[in-house]
């Protein structure tokens, strides 16, 4: 086996797994939120120029464990994934969601 044929055989490897690893993430969800719905939040959790939540986002909102989310609110999660807290925490209000929960 040839170097070039051995780079085709170790680039389709990593192709696979980032296929199977991206399939499973899709797949998860947080407090009853897909992945998806968080990440079409995310540009408006996020400094310094956060957006007006989407369709998709408030969509995915409205599907939510809110209590859950609150558990996430001191969480240092959040701002390493480069998320604002206090924006996090308004985004029920901004989607008009029925009750949004203190925290």
């Amino acid at each position: 086996m040839g170097l070039q044929e051995k780079r085709v055989r170790a680039l389709a490897l990593i192709l696979v797994l980032v296929t199977v690893a991206a399939s499973s993430i899709n797949g998860q969800t947080i407090c009853n939120v897909p992945i998806s719905g968080l990440m079409a939040c995310k540009p408006s959790v996020t400094l310094p120029n956060p957006t007006t939540p989407s369709g998709d986002c408030c969509s995915a909102l409205s599907h939510a464990n809110l209590r859950c989310l609150c558990s996430y609110k001191n969480s240092k999660l959040l701002p390493s994934l480069g998320i604002d807290p206090n924006l996090a925490m308004q985004l029920p209000a901004k989607c008009n969601l029925p009750h949004p929960p203190r925290c």
